[in-house]
């Protein structure tokens, strides 16, 4: 019986160290932090009149300072899109830091795709030195593809803001990863925010194509790939997002589908923008 006992003690033991990476950081909710006023006086700015109606579904100044962004920060933006976040960024970061715009490795692309990559990595400084009214000097890009040697162990943070289900989808996400960890600091940080599936939604509804992804799945795949999980917000979370739309995140605003009746947008407003979870990782040594 004593042996019995401890094999059954080791087992449990041994499984308990195994749980998935969600189970063994539960506990990982940081509380919330003093908002920086530089931060607070950029999101305040007038120019943000239009960004600023999304504020309340995406909290840009908790998010930021959960993120340990400060103004004198080198900061890269994976995947600027709609430029959103990159006006805010460049008004908070432009004066005394640096903020870069991370684009794509489309060196197995399309030559359509290699081309539109280059064209936004071309425009980016210049489109966000207008949006701040800064110098172009002040912001720059690059592509994860041809990242020159000089940049490689500079930067303080790289955000990826709603970005991941992407990668995903086009299976590089394991490249992109990896290059933007030869792009951190030895001390960086990852900042992930990322549409939130619920913790039993199929594989099918995970796997990037519905824009939702696992909590679980994303610290895992960080840590896999040499970052630790330092913590979690719920800034963005929304708990009246069920997260099972049959045509995925973009049902919800702020892009409701192409065809939806006046009603169903009224309904769909009243839900908000998807539910999100908010992680931020350091890199390993």
């Amino acid at each position: 019986m004593r042996k019995a006992s401890l094999a059954t003690f080791a087992l449990i033991a041994a499984l308990c160290c195994s749980l998935p990476a969600a189970a063994q950081h539960e506990g990982h909710v940081m509380a919330k932090a003093a908002i920086d006023p530089a931060l607070a006086t950029a999101v305040a700015d007038k120019s943000r009149a239009t960004d600023s109606l999304r504020d309340k579904y995406r909290r840009p100044d908790e998010t930021l300072t959960f993120f340990q962004v400060s103004p004198t920060m080198k900061v890269g933006e994976y995947a600027p899109g709609g430029g959103w976040y990159s006006r805010l960024l460049g008004l908070y970061l432009g004066p005394k830091g640096k903020l870069v715009g991370l684009f794509a490795d489309a060196s197995k692309g399309t030559e359509q795709m290699q081309a539109n990559i280059a064209k936004n990595v071309a425009k980016f400084p210049a489109e966000v030195a207008e949006w701040a009214s800064l110098p172009a000097d002040r912001f720059s890009a690059l592509t994860l593809g041809a990242i020159p040697d000089a940049e490689k162990g500079t930067f303080d943070r790289i955000l990826v803001m709603r970005a991941l289900h992407n990668m995903m989808r086009s299976n590089v996400a394991d490249s992109e990863i990896r290059k933007m960890r030869e792009l951190l600091k030895p001390d960086g940080m990852i900042g992930i925010e990322q549409h939130r599936a619920k913790a039993d939604a199929p594989f099918a509804y995970t796997d990037g194509s519905k824009g939702y992804m696992l909590e679980a799945d994303m610290i895992k795949l960080m840590e896999i790939h040499g970052f630790t999980f330092v913590g979690k917000s719920e800034a963005n979370a929304n708990p009246k997002d069920p997260a099972n739309w049959p045509g995925g995140v973009w049902t919800l605003p702020p892009s409701m589908g192409e065809n939806t009746e006046a009603a169903e947008k009224a309904r769909l407003t009243a839900i908000g923008e998807s539910d999100r979870m908010t992680l931020l990782f350091r890199k390993r040594p």
